[in-house]
């Protein structure tokens, strides 16, 4: 049966952003490029999990994921993953104001869902058919899904660092049963699954 997935690398104190989101510093100036050293320097320890990331057949996302606009869009922006994103699957940016799809190399278009993370989940659903959808991120994007209850399967990458402000996992989301699926270690991360209780 599909599940609905997300993934977050976070820090050791749960924040998956800093303050001061731009262009140059998509996770603010603080916290630099450090939450996915493990993935991007690193990958060969972590295979399997990125591979899981990318094994959805649908993704949905918050438009701060997306880029830095926070006013009317800037058309020019196609998102912080160059020509060709790694996603090669319908992806859902969740935001407030419309925006024609964005189509990329790859297989990967972006689509501007305003209706809300239930219209976009729909919309994800039915894209992916029989496959998994996953909850792309960002940390607010993340909490309301989990909030919801719509989150079937948790898969945190905890980097051996604190960051001390921003946006936290779980911040605001109400008592939440989930269980423990499996963890691993690298010297460089440790990957924490957890499902639905």
């Amino acid at each position: 049966m599909p599940r609905v997935t997300a993934d977050m690398a976070v820090s050791l104190d749960l924040f998956g952003t800093g303050h001061g989101q731009s262009r140059e510093h998509p996770f603010g100036p603080h916290v630099g490029e450090r939450l996915h050293t493990w993935m991007f320097d690193h990958g060969e320890d972590s295979e399997e999990e990125i591979a899981a990331i990318l094994h959805a057949r649908a993704y949905v996302m918050g438009r701060h994921m997306f880029g830095p606009d926070r006013g009317e869009w800037d058309l020019e922006w196609q998102g912080w993953w160059g020509p060709e994103p790694p996603y090669r699957s319908p992806v859902f940016v969740l935001c407030s104001r419309p925006r024609d799809p964005v189509v990329m190399a790859g297989g990967t278009t972006f689509h501007f869902v305003t209706g809300g993370i239930g219209a976009a989940l729909e919309r994800a659903r039915q894209a992916a058919g029989d496959g998994d959808v996953s909850i792309a991120g960002g940390v607010a994007t993340l909490n309301a899904y989990l909030a919801a209850g719509l989150v079937d399967e948790l898969r945190l990458h905890v980097v051996p660092f604190t960051v001390g402000e921003g946006l936290r996992v779980f911040d605001g989301v109400p008592d939440l049963a989930m269980v423990p699926v499996s963890s691993r270690t690298t010297p460089h991360v440790t990957h924490l699954t957890y499902r639905r209780a």
